[in-house]
């Protein structure tokens, strides 16, 4: 291919100068936010924070009730 490589054009430099900084902080924000939902859903559940991270397996041999 020739000519410029992206990087190299107008729209290029706006994706890496300004796009991708605001899509890393958008998605650090959604992080955050995510973080405060589970917190709050836990404290309205009653359920302490270590309880949702660690999930429950049934007994082996214990399958449909047998």
């Amino acid at each position: 291919m020739s000519g410029p490589s992206f990087f190299q054009t107008h729209m290029g430099q706006r994706f890496y100068e300004t796009t991708m900084p605001q899509l890393v902080r958008q998605l650090s924000r959604l992080n955050d936010n995510m973080e405060r939902l589970v917190s709050v859903a836990e404290r309205l559940a009653g359920t302490p924070p270590s309880s949702i991270a660690t999930a429950e397996t049934p007994p082996s041999g214990d399958v449909e009730g047998k």
